[in-house]
């Protein structure tokens, strides 16, 4: 008896060693997925997006040695009647306007400062279509008709076969991809603790084979999408995103502070919602779309992308909001009136005609319900007509 229970006890004492070295090899990673799980609480989410890179591996993105570029201080502007209650009802966390490149409001609430850097969710996508257009004008990409496979040839037999690079900037690839934030088992969500478990979003897309409509036939919202544009640049680059992108939009812009992108475990950028920039340089980046692409004296990105990219190209249903290469079109938009948009409050709004530039970032927990996405619109060209 006394043999049996030795052994038990010696058992158990190996399985004990066992778990606790399996939790000090994995502890990053424990971390990191505890970390995603409480990332939308209540009580941190304004914390977590100003410090994503304690729940996530990050690369950096380099401002350069190009000094600060100007944002001069325009004239004080009255905010409109009911800007503090959208404010308090949004959990906004910064609103800067500009006009004309000044800035003409800065306000920060919730704890938050101009240092911090917010995370863009898919505020990023409209980057890298900025990117994407730099890259095929220096003919890197041949075609927006070309399949995505020939760039990206893991994506053969899945279902990402036979869509075209137009068809995933135009989110018309007809992947099914449930984008339910609110579902722990949702497609998203499982790609978030892909990333926070050091997965790789390459082999995530790969494994995708089902499909509801034929490619450029139907338009759905699909952030896998952003990723396949992704893994196309780097095919016919042959070179990573974080780095293109500095080299090619953010050392031009003058950033105020370097930013960082999320990557999964294999160091490729989370380009459909990981870029982390100050306020002030999420505008520098609006200000120059704002200005087709033209900022301090430089062409950054070509004017006929960005005007082929702002416009409602994409297959959306009558009536409702547009969507062009990675950028929204409001309802009821006039030309030049564009934004990008990510989840829970994140947004750069840009009138072309008036040269304004809004951006707005938040913690909003609200942000799916009825009519938030409309009397967001609806707040910025407030602010852009009272101007």
């Amino acid at each position: 008896m006394r043999r049996v229970l030795k052994i038990i006890v010696r058992t158990g004492l190996v399985l004990a060693i066992v778990i606790v070295a399996l939790g000090l090899w994995k502890r990053e990673e424990i971390f990191r997925l505890l970390a995603v799980n409480s990332l939308f609480s209540e009580e941190k989410i304004v914390g977590n997006f100003s410090n994503m890179e304690g729940a996530f591996v990050t690369t950096p993105l380099a401002r350069g040695d190009k000094g600060i570029s100007p944002l001069p201080q325009g004239g004080d502007m009255t905010l409109p009647a009911g800007t503090d209650q959208w404010i308090q009802d949004r959990a906004v966390t910064s609103l800067l306007v500009l006009q004309n490149g000044e800035i003409r409001h800065e306000s920060y609430y919730l704890g938050t400062a101009p240092n911090d850097r917010r995370v863009s969710w898919s505020v990023a996508k409209s980057y890298l279509s900025a990117l994407f257009g730099v890259l095929l004008d220096e003919g890197a990409i041949a075609s927006l008709d070309d399949p995505v496979t020939k760039y990206a040839p893991l994506l053969k037999g899945g279902a990402y076969d036979g869509a075209s690079i137009r068809n995933v900037l135009n989110m018309a690839s007809g992947v099914t991809f449930d984008e339910d934030y609110f579902d722990y088992d949702s497609d998203i969500n499982r790609m978030g603790r892909v990333l926070a478990l050091g997965g790789t979003l390459d082999q995530f897309a790969a494994d995708l084979t089902g499909s509801f409509a034929t490619p450029g036939d139907t338009w759905q919202y699909v952030s896998i999408d952003t990723h396949v544009i992704g893994m196309v640049i780097r095919g016919a680059t042959g070179r990573d995103v974080p780095s293109l992108l500095s080299e090619k939009i953010l050392v031009p812009l003058g950033l105020e502070r370097d930013g960082y992108y999320i990557t999964d475990g294999a160091g490729v950028a989370f380009v459909l919602g990981g870029l982390n920039f100050t306020t002030r340089d999420f505008a520098r980046f609006g200000q120059m779309v704002a200005q087709n692409g033209s900022y301090g004296g430089q062409q950054i990105v070509p004017p006929h992308w960005i005007a082929e990219s702002t416009r409602p190209s994409a297959p959306t249903a009558a009536g409702k909001k547009g969507y062009g290469y990675q950028w929204w079109i409001p309802v009821g938009a006039h030309d030049g009136e564009f934004m990008a948009h990510g989840v829970y409050g994140q947004y750069i709004y840009i009138d072309q005609t008036r040269n304004v530039v809004i951006v707005s970032t938040g913690a909003d927990r609200k942000f799916r319900d009825k009519g938030v996405g409309h009397s967001n619109v609806e707040m910025f060209r407030k602010l852009a007509q009272i101007l």
